[in-house]
């Protein structure tokens, strides 16, 4: 049986923290080793980690890099043949989720493996809306023969909730260390290039979802225009974005007119900071440091670039 690793990235997880440890207890399919990689946490979130039987890493909050610290932890739990990466908010919904997410990997062709994300019960419809298009009802396995059908939707992958083959991941060189965010579709697009399947089980589940503010819709999308400039083969391999954001937007109008439709224009002014955000970023690098500092979410890139 593949030896199961777990690592959890946390930084003062606050008030869900108990409540995510209860979830993780209540596992039928336990890993055989945790890892938590506290960012020097004030709140409590490391000793808890440790009081439930976690291994704890403790880094300064300035070293953390979403692909280097992943691949610290894949460094760290070396025996590990499957590694599973859940986030500090992403709250286990079912006792088997973890086991239905590993035994994906009966595929001996998938290389990685991610979960559905459903929103938290207190999500707003606009937060709700992106984990229904995102993570569907039905499970998924894909692979290069899919890009035509899929496009760049062909290596979408979320760490907040997912598993790899240490073999595939090592194959690809491992997480990148040097990438502003996305790093985990930075990989799935590495393995199915090498000709493994990502797959996505339905049946696996979390509470994850964010409300974010407009700033942070903007700044976000700036970041993932970083990303796309510096992954320039990945539109190149499996198609460009616009085309699956277009299919968001058709669907989050159809969404808030059923349900929400006083939200319209507020959805309307977020697609226009996504859109500016995103072609900012993607057209960083003409712009000054400062700016670039200031339109990113994820400041601390800046800082090491």
């Amino acid at each position: 049986m593949n030896k199961v690793g777990l690592i959890v990235p946390t930084l003062n997880a606050g008030k869900l923290w108990d409540a995510w440890l209860k979830a993780f207890a209540q596992q039928t399919r336990k890993p055989d080793c945790l890892l938590v990689i506290d960012s020097s946490s004030s709140d409590g979130t490391a000793a808890m980690a440790r009081a439930q039987g976690f291994d704890v890493q403790v880094i300064s909050k300035s070293e953390f890099n979403h692909g280097g610290t992943r691949q610290f932890g894949v460094n760290t739990l070396a025996a590990a043949d499957i590694i599973v990466f859940l986030t500090q908010d992403a709250l286990l919904a079912n006792p088997d989720a973890i086991a239905k997410l590993v035994a994906t990997f009966e595929d001996e062709k998938v290389g990685a493996v991610y979960g559905r994300q459903l929103p938290h019960l207190n999500a707003g419809p606009i937060g709700a809306h992106a984990r229904h298009f995102n993570y569907p009802a039905e499970s998924q396995v894909r692979s290069l023969e899919d890009r035509k059908r899929f496009g760049i939707k062909t290596v979408f992958i979320s760490n907040s909730f997912s598993a790899y083959r240490r073999s595939a991941l090592m194959q690809v060189g491992g997480f990148p260390v040097d990438t502003i965010m996305n790093e985990d579709t930075y990989v799935a697009g590495k393995m199915v290039m090498k000709g493994w399947k990502i797959g996505y089980c339905a049946e696996a589940q979390v509470f994850h979802s964010h409300d974010y503010g407009f700033i942070d819709e903007f700044k976000r999308y700036f970041d993932i225009g970083v990303f796309h400039a510096h992954t320039s083969w990945l539109q190149k391999t499996f198609g460009g974005a616009s085309g699956e954001g277009l299919r968001f937007v058709i669907s989050e109008i159809r969404y808030l007119t059923k349900h929400a439709p006083w939200l319209i224009p507020s959805a309307a002014l977020r697609t226009g900071l996504k859109w500016s955000g995103f072609k900012l970023g993607v057209l960083h690098s003409s712009l000054p440091k400062a700016m670039r500092y200031r339109f990113s979410l994820h400041k601390a890139y800046w800082l090491r670039t």
